[in-house]
């Protein structure tokens, strides 16, 4: 007798529903663009800044925009529940939007802002990979990125600092989402530390927030040489540039946060090891903070899974042996690097905080 499997939290749709589910699919890639088009002409800033709801009229002024078409545009967002179109009254028959917090995470610039992190994964070399991930599947020599742009996602950034400057503030958006999360949900994690590496640390943010919330360590930002020219200065962090598969600068603790996933296991078993090589073993450990693909008996707790399964992909566009990874393949890697043990913690984010202790 045959049965239908589906996956955690999946409905089996039927013909009618079905018909009506493709149209995510056809037109799927809307989503990005419109949500890229609110953050290019900032939206969400305007309104902010205005202080109060804003009418059709007054965002098309201060915007300079065809209040037609950013009528379209925003009817598509507060459909999604993006913006919010407020009550109005029988004289004023012009819709008035007012933020919500996703459309506080649209802003180019504040503390939790994700704009940067949309115009880089919009850019055109960042979309082309995915024109070929059927290639990549059947086998190809090269990751799609580089079959896409002529070279792999770092050399690209190096030549070009444009592109490069993006890259840095989008994952400084990342590391303030993740950051304040480890912060809320593991104040514990630095206690008795006196030196930590941020390796693979960007721009510095992630260090400068780390430093901040626990006042008491000493850090240093630790990147390619072409990432650290352009990183920023915070009191009590150090930025040192470097390659991580050579060495890593010594410190109580390693953090290493959405590095480890662009890679393959050889290559994450090398850089783990020289990790473990630069903390002490008696009470040295190491911080990484990555996706932990659920497995699809576990139930699902905190509405992330579609998220990292994305970000898998997204992984296989963008890298040649880059993937995020099971808890059983985070444990392989683990022990292949020489660890005894370690402890993982949700921390309600994308990714989970995983201690490895030597």
């Amino acid at each position: 007798m045959e049965r239908e499997l589906k996956g955690v939290g999946e409905e089996v749709l039927d013909h009618e529903q079905a018909k009506k589910e493709i149209w995510k699919y056809i037109l799927g890639f809307a989503e990005m663009a419109v949500v890229k088009c609110a953050v290019e002409l900032k939206i969400a800033d305007a309104i902010e800044s205005h202080g109060n709801p804003m009418t059709l009229p007054e965002l098309a002024s201060t915007l300079g925009c065809s209040a037609s078409h950013l009528h379209r545009i925003m009817r598509f967002l507060v459909h999604r529940g993006i913006f919010k179109e407020t009550a109005t009254n029988i004289v004023q028959s012009s819709p008035t939007y007012s933020q919500t917090p996703l459309s506080r995470l649209l802003m180019r610039s504040g503390q939790h802002s994700m704009g940067s992190f949309i115009l880089l994964e919009s850019l055109p070399p960042m979309l082309a990979p995915w024109h070929g991930l059927s290639s990549r599947v059947q086998g190809g020599d090269s990751s799609a990125f580089e079959a896409a742009n002529g070279e792999d996602y770092w050399s690209y950034a190096a030549a070009n600092p444009a592109v490069n400057q993006l890259i840095n503030d989008a994952m400084a958006c990342n590391a303030r989402l993740n950051v304040d999360a480890i912060v809320d949900k593991c104040k514990d994690l630095f206690q008795g530390v006196e030196t930590v590496v941020d390796v693979g640390g960007g721009n510095g943010t992630t260090m400068g927030m780390l430093i901040k919330a626990f006042p008491w360590i000493r850090g240093i930002n630790f990147d390619l040489p072409h990432v650290i020219n352009d990183a920023k200065e915070f009191e009590g962090v150090e930025n040192v540039g470097g390659d991580m598969f050579d060495s890593v600068p010594k410190a109580d603790v390693v953090f290493i946060m959405s590095v480890l996933h662009d890679w393959g296991d050889e290559e994450c078993i090398k850089v783990l090891k020289k990790c473990k090589e630069a903390i002490p073993e008696e009470k040295g450990k190491v911080i990484i903070v990555d996706a932990v693909i659920e497995n699809e008996k576990e139930k699902e707790e905190d509405g992330l899974s579609d998220a990292r399964l994305r970000l898998d992909i997204a992984m296989m566009a963008h890298t040649i042996t880059g993937r995020e990874r099971t808890m059983k393949e985070w444990e392989y890697i683990l022990v292949q690097a020489g660890f005894n043990r370690h402890i993982v913690r949700p921390i309600d984010v994308v990714p989970s905080v995983i201690e490895a202790f030597p």
